[in-house]
């Protein structure tokens, strides 16, 4: 499997999910890592997985891309080995494996719409591709992936056990204060997560309620841009940004809510916070359509007017039965509709096809 440095939330969680299951199944794993940080690749380490470490870049680099290629030919992969990448930049470093060892399955994930030229030439490699939801299915094949390769697989709600952290203990690790509210978004530094909507929407949420903190939790090479407009806006104090979290799942279930601002796999840690029945609040995306009923499990909202986000967090804030029925519903939701053991016995099979 291939894959980019991943907390076990969103994607990260999924690639535990079908990494044990593979294991289990007599399948002998290995997971290559393309960029620096994560806590997922550690812990598949402790469950007997060989995880080898290709990058300490936060963003994939070409150094990553001959070392994977390295990697394939020291395990000399043939006819009945299979290359799992995870991911539209995974995707285009596997498509490399498969045209130097033809022989060798290539499967890709995808839980984001693919794009470009490159992507699009990558995916024509693949054997199958594994799409998350119907839209990526769509925009797979926009890009000349026939649809007789593609499996549409919905993600799993399986959220990943936690070390058993106090709030307190959270709060000294991350320098968080435990008797205010804290919020969460998981997604990566890139212009797709629109963070800037979150950045606006901390500044707004702060001029009617002084004991909010929120914790963002991603890597990307808009890091520095991010934390400037932030010092900007004067919501530096209140927003706690880390690049990789080991303790992610503990802090998810203290968060009041989980919010996504823009495009991001899996969305981010929505699915995992509805799972343990935390709302949820997203600009509108095929993630956030794909798994929140609007004014049932939480709240999808529009872009424009942009106050629509941080009025609709404010409420689920401010609002303990409103958030308890939504949490409540989310977590019905995600049992019913989400389950792991669904997943991963359809991602096995995409494999064995």
């Amino acid at each position: 499997m291939v894959s980019r440095g991943l907390d076990p939330i969103g994607t990260g969680r999924q690639i535990e999910l079908v990494s044990e299951r593979f294991l289990a199944a007599g399948w002998n794993v290995h997971l290559a890592v393309t960029t620096g940080g994560g806590a997922v690749a550690t812990r598949l380490t402790h469950i007997g997985i060989t995880v080898q470490r290709l990058s300490t870049r936060p963003v994939v680099d070409a150094a990553a891309a001959v070392r994977l290629v390295q990697v394939a030919r020291k395990l000399e992969l043939g006819s009945s080995d299979v290359v799992l990448a995870w991911g539209r930049s995974q995707a285009r470093l596997a498509a490399a494996i498969k045209l130097l060892i033809p022989a060798v399955r290539f499967v890709s994930h995808l839980a984001m719409q693919p794009s470009g030229t490159l992507t699009g030439l990558a995916l024509g490699q693949a054997d199958r591709v594994i799409a998350s939801s119907p839209a990526v299915a769509a925009g797979c094949e926009q890009l000349g992936v026939s649809p007789v390769k593609i499996d549409i697989i919905l993600p799993a709600a399986d959220p990943a056990s936690a070390e058993g952290l106090s709030r307190v203990e959270l709060a000294a690790r991350l320098g968080l204060d435990p008797e205010k509210i804290w919020t969460l978004c998981v997604a990566p530094l890139v212009p797709e997560a629109k963070l800037e909507r979150l950045l606006w929407a901390i500044d707004q949420l702060g001029v009617v309620h002084q004991r909010l903190e929120h914790v963002l939790v991603g890597a990307g090479r808009l890091r520095a841009r991010l934390l400037r407009r932030a010092r900007v806006q004067q919501v530096a104090e209140r927003l706690h940004l880390f690049p990789h979290l080991d303790c992610l799942p503990d802090l998810l279930r203290e968060v009041r809510l989980v919010w996504q601002s823009g495009e991001v796999a899996c969305g981010g840690a929505i699915l995992d916070g509805m799972a343990l029945g935390i709302p949820t609040v997203a600009v509108a995306s095929d993630a956030a359509g794909q798994l929140i009923v609007d004014g049932e499990t939480g709240r999808i909202v529009p872009a424009e007017p942009e106050s629509e986000f941080p009025r609709r967090a404010l409420g689920i804030i401010e609002d303990d039965a409103l958030a308890a029925r939504y949490g409540t519903a989310a977590n019905a939701r995600a049992a019913a509709e989400f389950p792991s053991d669904r997943m991963v016995a359809a991602v096995m099979a995409a494999c064995d096809r």
